[in-house]
Formats: C-alpha cells, sequence, structure tokens
C-alpha cells in the first residue's frame, strides 16, 4: 500500500495510491493514528502537490557510514556499531520543494538513502521483532554541508540545516528493506547505483540500536545510510533518487536569497 501527504490548495490530507503512481483515493485522517477509511474523493497525482508523507512530531535518525564503500570513499571504515546523529524536523521537505543551499556553505553533497517510518511506540525492541514496529519506507535524501561537516566537528548543523532532509514521493508499507535497489542522478547523469543489501547494519539492527537509546514514536523517521557515489550539488542543479518498489524523490537546488 502507497500512502501520500498531498495538498490540492487546501489544508494537507492523505491519500491511496494506485499501483501505477497516477491516481489518488483520499482518505480521512492521519493513517498512524486512525484506522484507514476513503472519503470517497479521487485525484490525479499530477493535479495535486505531493508533500513530505511525514513531519516527523519527534525525531529524524541518522546512520552514518552504512556502506562499506561509501565509509571508504569518505576516508574511513564502517563502525562496528550503527553510528547515529539526529536531524531536527525542520529540515523536513518534501518531493518537489527546493533544497535552499546558505550562503555560510559553499560544498553540498547529496546522499540518496531508504527512509524508514516507525508506526508505533517502540523501546529496546529486539531485532528479530523490529520490523514489526515499522509502518513503511520511503526515499530520502540526506543533504550534507561538509564543509560544516569538517568544520564543526559534529554533524548537526551540517545535516540539519532547513530544507536539508528531503522525503518522498509516498511511504510504501509492504516492502522487503533487504535488496532495493537505490539509483541517484544528478541533472540526469546516475551518480549512485547501489542496493540496501549492501548495508553494513541491516535495517532491523538499526531500529533496535537506535530504541536502546531513543524511545521510538510513530511517525519517527530513520535514515538507513547512503552507498559510494556521493558527491557535490549546486545551485541549480537536480537531484533524483529512485528507490525499487517506492518510487521517485527529486529536488531541485537554489542559493539563499
Amino acid at each position: 500500500m502507497r500512502i501520500a501527504r498531498f495538498t490540492t490548495g487546501e489544508d494537507p490530507v492523505y491519500g491511496l495510491v494506485d499501483g501505477a503512481g497516477e491516481k489518488i483515493a483520499e482518505i480521512t485522517g492521519d493513517p498512524l493514528y486512525t484506522k484507514i477509511e476513503l472519503t470517497g474523493a479521487t485525484h490525479l497525482v499530477a493535479d495535486v502537490r505531493l508533500l513530505a508523507p511525514v513531519i516527523p512530531r519527534s525525531k529524524v535518525i541518522g546512520i552514518g557510514k552504512n556502506y562499506a564503500d561509501h565509509a571508504k570513499e569518505m576516508g574511513g571504515e564502517a563502525p562496528s556499531s550503527p553510528l547515529m546523529f539526529l536531524i531536527p524536523n525542520t529540515a523536513v521537505v518534501g518531493p518537489g520543494d527546493p533544497v535552499v543551499i546558505p550562503g555560510f556553505t559553499q560544498e553540498v553533497s547529496y546522499e540518496g538513502e531508504l527512509a524508514v517510518i516507525i508506526g508505533r511506540v517502540a523501546k529496546d525492541v529486539p531485532v528479530d521483532q523490529a520490523l514489526s514496529v515499522v509502518f513503511g519506507y520511503t526515499v530520502a535524501n540526506d543533504v550534507t554541508a561538509r564543509d560544516l561537516q569538517r568544520g564543526d566537528g559534529q554533524w548537526a548543523r551540517a545535516k540539519g540545516l532547513d530544507t536539508f532532509c528531503p522525503l518522498g514521493p509516498w511511504i510504501e508499507t509492504s516492502l522487503d528493506p533487504a535488496a532495493c535497489r537505490i539509483r541517484t542522478t544528478l541533472d540526469g547523469d546516475v551518480v549512485q547505483d547501489g542496493s540496501t543489501s549492501d548495508m553494513v547494519h541491516g535495517v532491523a539492527e538499526l531500529i533496535a540500536h537506535a530504541s536502546q537509546a531513543f524511545t521510538l514514536l510513530p511517525g519517527d523517521v530513520i535514515l538507513t545510510g547512503t552507498p559510494a557515489g556521493v558527491g557535490q550539488v549546486v545551485a541549480g542543479q537536480r537531484v533524483d533518487i529512485e528507490i525499487d518498489q517506492i518510487g521517485t524523490l527529486s529536488n531541485p537546488f537554489v542559493d539563499a536569497e
């Protein structure tokens, strides 16, 4: 099942997206908290504005260096346990929204990633039960200001700037996260082509590890790391990230006014 959050010019609503990704059947309420019921209204995807499929009420948890090839290209090795960082929910934007590059950073990178949406309260979840707390999956771009990352010595500013966490286009609730192809293009040129099968720490392990440190709440998002091929993006360019069985997240990059 694909669940989108969208607007037709009024308040945001949710809907079920058909298999072709062309139509949305509107539903009542927030599917994270209420039973899914159709309103009877339908829309063409082309006629609505898709929004970030979830705005985390609590937190976005990022995972660093979770692909060995990416860790190597960054000059290091994958950690023995998941490397976690937090991103504020004010960084989240949706498909088609511009990623705004502030004037105080001159080196911004794209990072195509699978994002996990938590569906219920979870604490100290065993690995073998971890996938049971998942509501669904979406596509993420873990945008990073590399110069700030190096200069600050920690990652809060580099990865948490406003608009630096695009999510979309919708949530896929029926997905095996173990072997999904992640393909990123920059202005149409392929720059990343990897698979979640190459993760050092799989999705279940990431959820279990995060839940040891933090109580996970419905709507929390876990970014699962990026494969090799990260690189710089500048204003005027567009990044498209496609994940098998989910769809494509597209965002233009612009300079701050």
